[in-house]
């Protein structure tokens, strides 16, 4: 990557009581160079200024550049946040995998909603997965040298054939190689297999698994957990791609299947190894595991477990804010996706036990996706309105507070109030003329609800 190409790093926050707080940082201003080298993403700005003398060179918001030195302890942090973490550009996808969400929605939405990333950049910092197709010899050797480890790799089929036949990429089918390299140099990765009935599963999923358990030994084993995750597909998909959808007598195939190997992962390896996601469970209209099952959570980013650590902390967080009664009457519409809605109804008659509070669930399908179980964070503006038309009480003559909707801010993208169909919440609150709530976690929910 040429530094022609690598964009100054803009600041977009500053820390108070912070190093770049005291010398003078500003929201607007853009790091060119620490010590002489420029920081093609957050990596390298890390790694940079973990030493104990930085002369960064500085592009002020007016276009002035400035030389700022400083000293410090090994390993502070200067306190700055960046508008990215990819100074350089991100690594764009060339896999055509037929079940990429990306490619199963509708044109003309905004842009950043079609980025296909397949950036080890991301996968180290955030946990996103990544194929590993699209990778240049440096990027290999800078992942070795700078030890950037646990990456997430979406690996579907370990058998050659079948991984090229789901990514449509002839390099898909070396994956096996590439977790030997990882072996080899004491690096680590999480697995994840997306689960596409008539092509992957069955023998083939079994072959994956056990291909990916040979990886599990030793002090640092190279791949440390594998999901198993149902695909989803939307109405938006191109009809030709030869996928169907999981039913549930599959997603009752699937788990009994997945629970007989980590039957005998436990016995081999001492852990469940191989886990599926809560989405198999909701399909199939199963009783989740215990939160026992779920040893340290390693593959919680992919939904493996996440009921249980939310209803975990709903009850913890409950027995510690949630009084006896509350001094004004409160009522609530709390919207999820129809895929919990079982697992919620004990949280609703948890609240609907404070006297003077009431909660209503009301549990959504995605029509604007075309599925019949949808997940929470799926849910779009227009899903809403369909879903909730007359059966939320409006209050027409714009008084607020007679009855209010509980959303969970997981549907909306990240610092804004837009759905994944562009959406806003503003837009749905005036339609359906009720105030409406975002809250990011339990403690929010749960405050909001009695204050």
């Amino acid at each position: 990557m040429s530094e022609v190409s690598i964009r100054p790093a803009r600041i977009t926050k500053v820390l108070p009581d912070s190093i770049g707080g005291e010398i003078g940082f500003e929201s607007g201003d853009a790091i060119v160079s620490i010590n002489g080298i420029r920081p093609r993403d957050l990596i390298d700005y890390q790694y940079l200024c973990a030493d104990e003398y930085l002369e960064i060179e500085v592009l002020d918001a007016a276009g002035k550049t400035h030389r700022i030195e400083i000293e410090k302890d090994y390993d502070d942090d200067l306190g700055l946040e960046f508008e990215t973490a990819l100074f350089d550009g991100l690594i764009q996808c060339n896999n055509r995998c037929p079940f990429c969400f990306i490619d199963q929605q509708p044109p003309g939405k905004r842009e950043s909603l079609y980025l296909k990333d397949d950036d080890y950049r991301l996968s180290f910092l955030y946990g996103s997965y990544l194929t590993l197709t699209n990778l240049s010899q440096k990027e290999w050797e800078r992942i070795e040298q700078m030890r950037l480890s646990p990456l997430y790799v979406s690996v579907h089929a370990t058998e050659p054939e079948i991984r090229i036949r789901l990514l449509k990429n002839t390099r898909a089918g070396q994956i096996m190689e590439q977790f030997k390299w990882f072996e080899e140099r004491n690096l680590q990765i999480h697995a994840q297999v997306v689960v596409c009935p008539g092509i992957n599963d069955g023998i083939h999923l079994e072959q994956t698994l056990l291909d990916l358990a040979s990886f599990h030994k030793g002090d640092i084993p190279a791949v440390i957990s594998a999901a198993v995750v149902p695909v989803g597909l939307t109405r938006f998909r191109p009809q030709e791609d030869e996928l169907i959808p999981v039913t549930k007598e599959k997603a009752a195939e699937v788990i009994s299947q997945v629970q007989t190997l980590q039957e005998k992962f436990c016995q081999q390896l001492g852990s469940n190894f191989a886990w599926l996601a809560d989405e198999w469970f909701l399909i199939a209209r199963q009783e989740l595991p215990p939160e026992s099952h779920y040893e340290d959570y390693p593959q919680i980013g992919n939904g493996v477990g996440s009921i249980r650590q939310f209803i975990k902390e709903f009850q913890a967080t409950a027995d510690r804010l949630l009084p006896l009664r509350i001094e004004t009457k409160s009522r609530f519409t709390w919207v999820v996706g129809n895929a919990v809605e079982k697992a919620f109804e004990p949280l609703v008659k948890r609240l609907n036990e404070v006297e003077g509070l009431e909660v209503n669930l009301i549990a959504l399908r995605s029509d604007y996706w075309g599925q019949e179980i949808t997940v929470t964070g799926l849910l779009t503006g227009r899903d809403l309105l369909a879903g909730l038309e007359g059966k939320v009480e409006s209050d027409r003559k714009g008084i607020r507070g007679a009855a209010r909707i509980l959303l969970p801010s997981l549907m909306l993208k990240h610092g804004d109030t837009r759905f994944l169909d562009d959406m806003t919440v503003e837009e749905v609150e005036s339609k359906l003329k009720i105030e409406i709530f975002p809250v990011a976690g339990v403690e929010e929910l749960i405050k909001t609800c009695i204050h």
